[in-house]
């Protein structure tokens, strides 16, 4: 799979009453490079996840993966982007209760079209069997741990092999030991795949396996390490 680059240019994020919730002026990132953000508690940080993602609507400018601009999409668009191209991990995992790990794993095939759906189902399993839950794959995710769990969402969100891994707080809710885990699996799924992951975090061991980290300060992207 292709992996696309990315490209934000003069993007602007507002909020109601036109507060601006974001300022980019130039972004790039390379194909297969793991990237941190960080920043205080509401800095901006999920919103610029949310703005190359396109789950939130730009104001002004261009939010580019490789051809593709977001900021140009309709919602329809965005959305069909996301379901081809982009994984996403959410800090609250998002998963539901009543479905069984692999139920979760494979959720996407639901809403893609006939010819994916087996490959999704497949590569659901196939992250749960790298993440060690091949045993537990038919039991209800409400029994799960909270590292079991984001090792769940983990492998919903790349059960389809996506080019792009979008991470959102992916260690808030775990403890050391689980968090040191998924930030180990991460890295290594990005590297050994060639994936582009972008992993917002206060966690200072997730930054240390990034590439590079982005600082977003009072809605504004400034110079990282």
């Amino acid at each position: 799979m292709s992996i696309p680059h990315l490209r934000v240019r003069d993007l602007t994020v507002t909020g109601d009453g036109g507060r601006l919730l974001l300022s980019v002026n130039a972004l790039d990132i390379a194909p297969g490079s793991r990237i941190g953000i960080r920043g205080p508690s509401g800095a901006g940080k999920s919103t610029l996840l949310h703005a190359i993602a396109g789950l939130v609507r730009a104001a002004s400018g261009a939010v580019r993966w490789g051809e593709a601009d977001l900021a140009a999409m309709n919602d329809a668009e965005r959305a069909r982007f996301r379901r081809e191209h982009v994984g996403l991990i959410f800090q609250d995992f998002l998963l539901f209760e009543e479905l069984s790990a692999a139920g979760n794993a494979a959720l996407a095939a639901a809403f893609s079209a006939s010819s994916r759906r087996g490959a999704i189902r497949a590569g659901a399993d196939a992250m749960l069997g790298h993440l060690g839950l091949s045993d537990h794959s038919k039991r209800s995710v409400s029994t799960f741990s909270g590292g079991e769990r984001q090792r769940v969402a983990v492998s919903r969100a790349l059960a389809g092999d996506p080019a792009i891994i979008l991470a959102d707080e992916p260690t808030a809710s775990l403890d050391r030991a689980a968090a040191d885990r998924l930030i180990d699996d991460l890295a290594k799924l990005a590297s050994d795949r060639g994936k582009t992951l972008v992993a917002v975090s206060h966690d200072a061991a997730l930054h240390a396996r990034m590439d590079r980290v982005l600082d977003v300060v009072d809605g504004v992207l400034v110079a990282g390490a």
